[in-house]
C-alpha cells in the first residue's frame, strides 16, 4: 500500500475513495496511530447524537470508516491485498453517498440484567428511528440491510441504519434548517434537536 505522491495535488484523505492504495501501510499507520487518536475521538464525538438515556447514533463518514479499516488492519496485522480489500468491502458501504446519512446505533445499558430485559422490550426499535428536517416529513431509518440483528426474543445492542433524504430535505439541511432525531417506539419515545456543530458536519455529507 502506498500513499499518493506528495508532489501531485490530491483530495483530503477523508474525501478520497477508500482503496488499498489510499490507505497507510501498517508501518506508517503504527507511527501516527497514537498521535492521531485524539483527533479521531473528537471527530467521532462531533458526529455522535445521544437519543434519550440509552441510545447513541454515531454517524459515519469517510474519515470514521477509514480509521476503522486502518484499525482492523493494524489489529489483525493484515497486509495482503486480498485481506485489505476484504476489510474495505466490509466497511466502505457504511460511508454515506451524498443522499443519505448512515450511522451505527448503540443501545447501552451497563447492567447486564437490565440490558437483557430492555433489549427484549425494544424489539424493532431500530425501525422506529427517524430524522425530521424542519418543514419536511419524517424519514425513517432503513436498518441492518442484509443483516439479521434481532430475533423473536430480543433486539441487538448494535444496529446499522441509513436515513435517505429527498433533494428538498438535503437542500434544506444545507441551507441551515434544523433537524430533529427521534424514536417513536412504544417503549422508547424520545427526540432531540441535532446540535449546530454536529449538524454542520452532517450537512457536509449531502449534495
Amino acid at each position: 500500500m502506498a500513499n499518493a505522491s506528495p508532489a501531485s495535488p490530491s483530495p483530503s484523505p477523508a474525501a478520497t475513495p477508500i482503496t488499498p492504495a489510499s490507505l497507510l501501510t501498517l508501518e506508517a499507520y503504527a507511527k501516527i496511530r497514537k498521535t492521531s487518536r485524539a483527533d479521531a475521538i473528537a471527530h467521532r464525538r462531533l458526529r455522535s447524537v445521544v437519543l434519550g438515556e440509552h441510545i447513541t447514533l454515531q454517524f459515519e463518514d469517510a474519515q470514521t470508516i477509514r480509521r476503522q479499516i486502518q484499525e482492523m488492519l493494524h489489529i489483525e496485522k493484515i497486509f495482503e491485498e486480498e485481506g485489505i480489500q476484504s476489510e474495505i468491502d466490509a466497511y466502505a458501504p457504511l460511508v454515506p453517498d451524498g443522499t443519505n446519512w448512515k450511522a451505527t446505533m448503540l443501545i447501552e445499558y451497563p447492567d447486564v440484567h437490565e440490558r437483557k430485559r430492555e433489549l427484549a422490550r425494544l424489539i424493532g426499535v431500530e425501525d422506529r428511528l427517524f430524522v425530521e428536517v424542519e418543514g419536511h416529513a419524517r424519514a425513517y431509518a432503513i436498518a441492518d440491510e442484509d443483516l439479521e440483528r434481532e430475533n423473536d426474543e430480543k433486539t441487538s445492542s448494535v444496529h446499522f441504519v441509513r436515513f435517505e433524504l429527498t433533494k428538498p430535505m438535503r437542500d434544506a439541511v444545507r441551507a441551515g434548517a434544523q433537524v430533529k432525531i427521534g424514536c417513536d417506539h412504544t417503549n422508547y419515545p424520545a427526540h432531540v434537536n441535532v446540535p449546530a456543530d454536529t449538524l454542520a458536519s452532517l450537512a457536509g455529507d449531502l449534495r
